[in-house]
């Protein structure tokens, strides 16, 4: 199985992934591993997609998929926990749960400490960054463990790149409302412009100062072969992003 492994300093007991669509049984629109259930795909193919995924790493707890709905709302797992719950980002501070989210396009993003005491799994789309899920997510967990933001590791994954994600005026204009700095995330193109999601996910990160920020720089719109791309082909799966702790 074709997997994509952060580039950063984490801790060894910290185990953290990025799918590609490579290897999986999905077929036609959704060919290879295709882990969302909620695209029309065969159901029986997404289980088999879910069961090679979680085959490759037996040691690894359960899954915990979430209901993803662009929002900025954050769950803290535990052994109870069911699936499907409501929300763009999860975290733990113990090996009873794999905190993953699901994207087409959308920035995955994964954060622990350099003591590897915790991690957090968040979807961001533009809606969700926009509206702070990444702030809000890591003052959060820094907040309940009192971790200082020069112990954060924070991994930026694959998504829509600079060069593809076109957006309209209304959604520049709500990003410098918010930081006047967000400007030069975007570039003038035909009457739209073209967002740098990266930029805009370390631009949020910049109040925690300290913070060591890796990124993976592969755009899903413009590597059919490696990845699925809602702007791109609309009818489309969806690649996982997960990180646990021993």
């Amino acid at each position: 199985m074709q997997l994509i492994k952060p580039n950063w300093a984490a801790p060894a007991h910290v185990h953290a992934y990025s799918t590609t669509r490579l290897d999986g049984v999905s077929e036609g629109e959704f060919e290879g591993l295709n882990l969302g259930t909620h695209v029309n795909d065969n159901p029986q193919h997404v289980f088999q997609n879910r069961l090679l995924l979680s085959n490759q790493f037996t040691n690894a707890p359960d899954f915990c998929w979430l209901n993803q709905t662009h929002s900025h709302d954050l769950v803290k797992l535990s052994a109870s926990s069911i699936q499907k719950l409501d929300a763009d980002a999860s975290w733990i501070d113990t090996n009873q749960r794999t905190c993953v989210v699901m994207t087409a396009d959308c920035l995955p993003i994964l954060v622990t400490d350099k003591q590897g005491s915790f991690v957090i799994a968040i979807h961001a789309g533009w809606r969700g960054l926009c509206d702070g899920i990444i702030e809000k997510s890591i003052q959060k967990v820094s907040d309940e463990l009192a971790i200082k933001s020069e112990q954060l590791l924070v991994w930026l994954g694959p998504c829509i790149g600079p060069t593809a994600f076109e957006v309209g005026n209304e959604v520049r204009e709500e990003f410098i409302a918010h930081n006047i700095n967000a400007s030069s995330a975007f570039v003038a193109s035909n009457g739209k412009w073209l967002a740098n999601l990266h930029l805009l996910a370390k631009l949020r990160l910049g109040d925690f100062k300290g913070v060591t920020i890796t990124e993976n720089e592969s755009c899903t719109f413009n590597e059919p072969r490696l990845f699925y791309s809602y702007r791109r082909d609309g009818k489309t799966g969806r690649l996982a992003t997960f990180i646990w702790l021993d």
